[in-house]
């Protein structure tokens, strides 16, 4: 036991021996006197502060003990000033008993920071959702409905709905009058996703306009879980539907139509038959021009040659009717009522390079009208056949034949439009009520043309929005077939007229006319469309507009 005594002490002193003589590259070299540090080592840092400068410290007591401690000057009872913009912090609560459309057009006039939080994502088998297929979808529906005449900001309303039914709500789609785009950014620090489609052909299907107003419905429906899946299943449905009129009920809706359209104008039973007959004669040619693949400006030229020649027939064979009644009832089938309106409400909402483009189509189906009808009477004139520009249609002795006539002209309109048959009755007393308002405007008040035009059209867009609300549907098939006892088929028959006698000046004024008319419709229509959704609880705030349009 003392021998292990005394080889402890030793062996202590060999490990120190062996600690000393450690040879790390750290170690401080023997000789080298260091200062000892008063227990925490001396910054080295650039931030550090200079020797000698002299900082005042706040007390111990009120050091930050970590992140998360709240700062000294903050106090929840004296709690200092946030800043407010001088309009004010917009509460914004969009009510859920209004269509979709005006929720989501009312946030699209909103910049992306006021916007309230997305609605409840539809997706129940995704967690996350698949942005490309999403977007894919969102360009697909906004297709059909640009196809299918809607406007460009009910299009963009449309594709910004389904992106936030599926939970991308920093999205923002672009309209023009043939390219849709949208692109979604998932944060600040993220790339973008774009995806754009172009639009090749466009069709008349307010049956399947509709049919895409519902699918989007039922995305934007909190109540509703509709999958991706179930999303593209009912699109590709919509896509393979057929029309709901055969090609032979749309060639006698045509005859139908211009037959009531001549009526309109002071027409008898014989130029009823006469203009029934050239519009449908006019139809199938023109649906044989299509079938060539020939553009669709010389599809109106050679669809407004049969009724025309029809009215100079009659008037070279010395018949007592009205013959200049059959040409306007041909006109009046052929007149684009529809594009007119859509491209004067992309103009009215911002949207000027679709107006623009809109605009320029509907200039040139009419130039196309003009030369077909100025042809043929350019040929009877030749002929022998004498026509009066100075004659007046129309007749204020048969109230009942006009109001009549005008509801099978908005009826067989909608037919052409392939409406739904659950809306033909509304739009058929739609256009009756606009023909009621502007005869009494016209006639018994002796108002302007123009004047009753605009009010007539104003009230048929304020009708129409109400319908549209009601069935939480768009507003185009309760209002497109409704201006159609409007149009200015008179007034585009005496201009055509003149100028084949080489009165072109008359010629010009009374086109000019015709246009005024035609502008009157549309700016009506949109008026008439706005005035109704002041009447519409959207949000507590008022509805913004497009501060595009402020020129900022």
């Amino acid at each position: 036991m003392p021998e292990t005594e005394d080889r402890k002490p030793q062996s202590d002193e060999a490990q120190g021996v062996y600690d000393a003589e450690l040879t790390s590259e750290f170690a401080i070299p023997r000789g080298l006197g260091v200062p000892k540090g008063g227990g925490e080592s001396e910054t080295t840092s650039e931030f550090a502060l200079p020797e000698g400068l002299d900082v005042p410290h706040p007390p111990a007591a009120e050091l930050e003990g970590s992140a998360f401690t709240p700062p000294s000057t903050y106090g929840s009872r004296n709690a200092p000033a946030a800043f407010t913009p001088p309009a004010g912090i917009p509460a914004v609560a969009l009510a859920g008993d209004v269509p979709w459309q005006h929720r989501m057009r009312t946030m699209l006039r909103m910049s992306v920071a006021d916007r309230p939080a997305p609605e409840p994502v539809q997706k129940a088998e995704e967690d996350v959702p698949a942005v490309p297929r999403v977007l894919d979808l969102t360009l697909r529906l906004g297709e059909l409905l640009l196809a299918g005449g809607e406007g460009a900001e009910d299009v963009e309303a449309a594709m910004f709905a389904v992106c936030r039914s599926y939970g991308l709500d920093r999205c923002e789609p672009n309209v023009t009058f043939t390219l849709l785009s949208i692109s979604y950014q998932p944060s600040l620090v993220e790339d973008p996703v774009t995806a754009s489609r172009t639009v090749r052909r466009r069709g008349t299907d307010y049956t399947r306009l509709a049919a895409v107003f519902r699918l989007v419905d039922d995305l934007t429906d909190a109540e509703t879980s509709v999958s991706l899946e179930e999303a593209y299943r009912r699109l590709a449905e919509i896509r393979r539907n057929r029309h709901p009129y055969p090609t032979w009920v749309l060639t006698s809706a045509s005859g139908l139509l211009a037959g009531a359209a001549s009526v309109l104008v002071g027409g008898g039973p014989l130029v009823f038959v006469a203009a029934a007959v050239g519009a449908m004669l006019g139809d199938r040619l023109a649906w044989l021009c299509a079938g060539r693949g020939l553009p669709e400006f010389y599809q109106f030229l050679v669809a407004a040659m049969p009724p025309a020649a029809m009215g100079v027939a009659l008037n070279l064979a010395h018949v007592d009717v009205k013959a200049s009644a059959v040409i306007t009832g041909g006109l009046f089938a052929l007149l684009p009522g529809r594009a007119l309106v859509a491209g004067v409400q992309d103009g009215l909402t911002g949207f000027y390079i679709t107006a623009a483009a809109r605009l320029l189509e509907v200039m040139y189906f009419l130039v196309g009208i003009v030369v077909g009808v100025l042809v043929v009477l350019f040929l009877g004139v030749n002929l022998g056949a004498r026509f009066s520009p100075d004659a007046q249609l129309g007749s204020v002795e048969r109230p009942v034949w006009q109001i009549a006539a005008s509801m099978v002209l908005s009826l067989t309109f909608a037919v052409l439009l392939q409406q739904e048959r659950s809306t033909v009755v509304a739009v058929t007393l739609n256009g009756g009520v606009a023909w009621v308002v502007y005869g009494a405007m016209r006639y018994a008040g002796d108002i302007s043309p123009v004047a009753a035009t605009a009010a007539a059209a104003g009230l048929v867009g304020l009708f129409g929005q109400l319908l549209a609300r009601h069935r939480f549907a768009s507003a185009l098939p309760f209002t497109t077939a409704a201006i159609g006892p409007l149009l200015p088929g008179s007034a585009t028959y005496f201009g055509v007229l003149s100028i084949a006698q080489n009165e072109v000046d008359a010629g010009i004024a009374s086109l000019t006319k015709a246009a005024a008319l035609a502008m009157a419709i549309a700016i009506g229509v949109n008026l008439g469309s706005e005035m109704s959704r002041m009447f519409l609880r959207v949000s507590v705030e008022k509805r913004r507009a497009a501060k595009r349009t402020r020129g900022f």
